[in-house]
């Protein structure tokens, strides 16, 4: 009998932009990204005071690109 596992699904650039764009002060392309603690801070600081959010302006597909664990 063997096992066969299902590979993890890839995060996309542009659901990650959507949700930043639409709900990015509350942290929701963080969690997408599955990084909880920084989707929590963005909650409690309103997005760093919105400067976290012109920061993942522009690092978003980084961010995504390290979500799918490609360099």
């Amino acid at each position: 009998m063997t096992q066969t596992t299902a590979a993890p699904a890839q995060k996309q650039v542009g659901i990650a932009y959507v949700l930043w764009f639409f709900f990015g002060a509350l942290g929701v392309h963080k969690f997408y990204l599955g990084k909880i603690g920084m989707g929590i801070a963005y909650i409690f600081t309103v997005g760093f005071l919105g400067i976290g959010l012109l920061i993942d302006l522009f690092t978003l597909p980084k961010q995504v690109r390290a979500a799918n664990g490609v360099a």
